[in-house]
This record gives C-alpha cells, sequence and structure tokens, in this order.
C-alpha cells in the first residue's frame, strides 16, 4: 500500500509543472484553450516568470500568501505559478462568495496582495476598509480604483525570465479554504509535494491522463476537485487543459466540450443529471469523473445508456488535495465510491477509532503523503482531524469484501429512524430510479410523537406534475425496493434543490425546510 515519491531536496512545484514541460521538448505544445485563446507551455511559462518577478517588485516574499480572486482563464496557471516560483503562497478564492467572506479570508490568511478579475471587483466595494493585511490589489482585464494596479501594464514590465525559489517538497505551497458547515472555513496548508503525489497517484495510475488528453472540469480551478482537474493533472504529462471562464450550464459545457474537442470530461452528480435533461453531444469525450457527491446509480445508468461513455466516480477532499478513493475505467460498480487510490491507505472505525469488520458501518479515515499538512490557526480543529498520518473524513462508510467503498453520508446527516440507522444516499437512490425524479434530497423530519423518520424533497422530470398521487406513489415505490421503515414518510416537490457553488444539496436547509 504503501507509496513514495523521490524529490529533489530542492524542489519547487511550478518548476516541475511547467518549467519541466519546456525541459522535455514542449515549449511549443498547446497548455491551456479558452474560448477563442489558446497558449503553449512556452507563453504559459513566460506568464509565470514575469508574473513572479512582479510580485517580487511589489516585495512579496517567500512564504507570504497571495490572494488569487479569478474566473476560469489562461491567466489562473500563470498567476498561481508565478506566485509558487518565487516561494510565495496563492490561495485559491471561491469566486461565489460573498463580501463579507472575502473580507474573512484576506484578514485571517494575512495576504498582502490580491489578483482580481475586474467582473468581481464589486465585492470589495464595501470592505476595502476592513482589510487589515492587503497592500495591492491587481486588476486583471479592466481597470479598479486609481490606486490598482493593471494587470496587463504590470506584466509587461517584467523580464520573462526567473529562476525557481530554492523551496523544499516540505516547504507550503498553497491554500484551499474548506467548507465552512461546520463553523468558520478553515485555511487549509497544502506543501510543495503535494500536487506531485496525486498526480503520480490518482492522475496517473487511475484517471490515466495521457499527453494527448484535452482535459475540461466543470468545477472550477478554485476548488481542490477543480485545481486538479484543470491544472495539475494536465501539465503533470504535458496535456491540454480546456477553461470556461462562465456558470456551468448545461448548454455550456456540450458547446465547449465539442468546440474544444475535450476528451476528459469532469463534472458532479447534479450537473451529469441536468445534461441529461439537454440536448446535446459529448464529441470525442473517451471518460466522464464524478466526485464531489455520491454519484446516484440511475445517472450513471442513463448517462451510459445514452452517451456509451461511462462515469467514474470517486471521492475526495481539500484536506486530501484530490481523489483518494475512485471507481476504475476497467472496474465501475455503480453506487459504489471505489477502491482505495494506490498510494492511499483507508480504514473504517467505530467512535472509539477501532477498526471495523468488512461490511460495518463507520467513519472512514485516510493516510496519503498528499493530506494537507495543517489548518492555519485553527490547532485544535488540526489535532482532531489531522490523527498523526491519518485524516479523519468525518464521512461514514462500508467496504465490501471486493474492496468496494460505499459512502452512506456525512457523520451529521445519518437519520436513526425507528432506532435503526438510514442512510439519506440509499433513499434518494432509490427514488432516482422512479421515472419522474429528477433529483432529489432526503433528511429527518419528526413525526407527531417527535420520532425521527425520513423526509424526501423531489425535483421532477419534465412531464411530470406534483400530486397526491404521485407522492403516494413514489412512497409505495421505496416500500417495494427498500425496508420499510426507510421510505419517506413526507414527500416536498421542489422547483429546484438548494446547492453549493460545487453542486452539492446544502442538506442544513433541508433539515432547515423539515423543522419548519
Amino acid at each position: 500500500m504503501g507509496f513514495e515519491i523521490k524529490l529533489p531536496e530542492h524542489f519547487n512545484a511550478a518548476d516541475y509543472f511547467v518549467d519541466r514541460n519546456i525541459r522535455e521538448g514542449r515549449k511549443d505544445k498547446v497548455a491551456v484553450v479558452c474560448e477563442d485563446r489558446q497558449l503553449t507551455y512556452g507563453q504559459i511559462q513566460e506568464g509565470v516568470n514575469r508574473i513572479g518577478n512582479g510580485l517580487r517588485a511589489l516585495g512579496v516574499r517567500m512564504e507570504e500568501r497571495v490572494a488569487l480572486l479569478l474566473l476560469d482563464t489562461e491567466i489562473y496557471p500563470q498567476a498561481f505559478f508565478g506566485a509558487i516560483k518565487i516561494g510565495a503562497v496563492p490561495i485559491n478564492l471561491n469566486t461565489l462568495m460573498r463580501p463579507k467572506d472575502y473580507q474573512y479570508f484576506l484578514n485571517d490568511s494575512r495576504a498582502r496582495v490580491l489578483v482580481i478579475n475586474s467582473e468581481l471587483l464589486e465585492n470589495l466595494t464595501d470592505i476595502r476598509g476592513n482589510l487589515k493585511f492587503l497592500e495591492h490589489v491587481i486588476v486583471v482585464n479592466g481597470t479598479g480604483k486609481t490606486d490598482d494596479i493593471d494587470f496587463t501594464s504590470w506584466i509587461a514590465d517584467q523580464s520573462p525570465l526567473l529562476d525557481a525559489a530554492p523551496t523544499t517538497p516540505d516547504d507550503a505551497c498553497f491554500w484551499l479554504y474548506s467548507s465552512g458547515s461546520t463553523g468558520q472555513p478553515k485555511g487549509t496548508v497544502h506543501l510543495q509535494h503535494d500536487m506531485v503525489f496525486a498526480a503520480e497517484t490518482y492522475g496517473k495510475q487511475v484517471l490515466q491522463v495521457q499527453e494527448d488528453d484535452r482535459c475540461f472540469s466543470a468545477a472550477k480551478l478554485f476548488f481542490a476537485y477543480g485545481l486538479g482537474n484543470g491544472l495539475y493533472f494536465p501539465f503533470s504529462v504535458g496535456a491540454t487543459a480546456i477553461y470556461h471562464p462562465g456558470r456551468p450550464t448545461p448548454d455550456a459545457m456540450y458547446d465547449v466540450i465539442n468546440t474544444h474537442g475535450a476528451t476528459i470530461f469532469f463534472g458532479v452528480p447534479t450537473l451529469f443529471g441536468a445534461m441529461l435533461t439537454n440536448e446535446g453531444t459529448l464529441g470525442p469525450v473517451k471518460i466522464c469523473v464524478s466526485a464531489g457527491e455520491a454519484l446516484p446509480p440511475e445517472i450513471f445508468k442513463r448517462w451510459k445508456e445514452r452517451f456509451g461513455v461511462p462515469i467514474m466516480d470517486g471521492i475526495g477532499s481539500t484536506e486530501v488535495a484530490h481523489i483518494f478513493i475512485s471507481n476504475r475505467r476497467d472496474a465501475m460498480r455503480p453506487g459504489s465510491t471505489g477502491k482505495i487510490v494506490p498510494g492511499y491507505e483507508a480504514r473504517i472505525v467505530d467512535e472509539n477509532l477501532a477498526d471495523l469488520p468488512k461490511g460495518e458501518i463507520g467513519t472512514l479515515l485516510i493516510k496519503g503523503d498528499s493530506i494537507a499538512a495543517y489548518y492555519w490557526n485553527k490547532h485544535e480543529k488540526t489535532k482532531s482531524t489531522m490523527l498523526g498520518a491519518w485524516i479523519n473524513t468525518d464521512d461514514k462508510f462500508f467496504e465490501d469484501e471486493e474492496g468496494f467503498f460505499f459512502y452512506v453520508g456525512r457523520s451529521n446527516d445519518m437519520l436513526k429512524a425507528g432506532g435503526i440507522w438510514v442512510s439519506p444516499i440509499e433513499v434518494e437512490a432509490c427514488l432516482m430510479e422512479h421515472a419522474a425524479v429528477l433529483e432529489c434530497g432526503v433528511t429527518g423530519s419528526p413525526d407527531k410523537d417527535q420520532l425521527i423518520k425520513p423526509r424526501a424533497f423531489v425535483v421532477l422530470n419534465k412531464g411530470f406534475e406534483p400530486s397526491p398521487e404521485l407522492e403516494k406513489e413514489l412512497k409505495e415505490y421505496v416500500k417495494s425496493k427498500l425496508a420499510h421503515y426507510k421510505y419517506p414518510r413526507w414527500i416536498d416537490f421542489m422547483e429546484e434543490l438548494p446547492k453549493t457553488a460545487t453542486g452539492k444539496i446544502k442538506r442544513f436547509m433541508l433539515k432547515e425546510f423539515a423543522s419548519k
């Protein structure tokens, strides 16, 4: 199970993912395609160097943070690796947050520089006076306040040559802020070697990305999932990354896939479900990848039947950098998250961290060398989550006799109906098999005796209308497929489900709805 990557004492991730492609003869190979623009690896390297030199000219030193609030364009890899190349630490910020969130991120990280798309500048309007550490705002594709820096003129003045800083494999490399679902978001600190480990394990051994691939990710680069999909996996083998700065609507996904010839397409279950309701083709796509939430078996089935292309489901996390359990191209089991990715180890434990036998549901622990070093300024949370070499995912799983893992929900999402545990994932998957159901979310709700029972929130497919008769039909359908105690006692029909920026169902909101 062990997997070790030997890196030199002085190692810089920007040199590995960008400069190495030049040394290996890919200077003129197309690295990035975005809308009607494309950049070669040589052009990306020049941009990386100019940005690195520009940051140094602003006084940015090794280990200091540089915040990136950027859309997915060709600028992203240049800014990301430009900061890393001088030993600074880029922080990839979610572009879909609110001003108060950015105030928290910028003050918590103490970033001195922010690189931002002009389209996102309005997020700074009311908070600039509250930013304690920010000294420079660099504006891409437009102008900001008079004392902001114009990106284009800023890099034009910089040298296209730059040597990588003498960092080590264990230096801080980049941050991602994890979800704040259980409190304030946590700055997750990844090291220089983490992307290499994820690329060498999942990227090359499971995804099997090749130099002639064209990778397109609906998940954005500011997510851990999107960062691997759209940046360091293709760059690890000299492949091409395709970017789309707009919203990942089904029509936009089909258009980008066919216009730019994507061969690997990365999405999330809700997007795959939405794409099935729209007209479109997958062009040259050979494999699709899903993460973020469990992929319902029904979506896997419908997708394969329509396109002839399978969806390879897996699970990863911000803390582990990318996917650590996954199905394989030649071994896919609908409803399963797959098998452990080579290089990682997994344990399923009880509340006392004792290992459970196969088939029993418990908490998943993961071990692997891409796990973040710690949470920034969150010592207690670091200790409770990062258990030595292992990390507590707080996800409930069981493993079958063949080594396939099955996700049953977050620890705080599991329901106890009549004293027996119920997985909302299982009930949702069952409902999704019914022709009327497009998507659904299941949570617990108290009955008249204040006992918790399953409640389903359902979005219907086209051609179906809410009715008492349909509600009864869906309940009877679940009863016919699952144990009686698992059927939803109530079904609420909705126009859409509340979702996070990554497409995950906001289960806490469903719980709020269910409690009213």
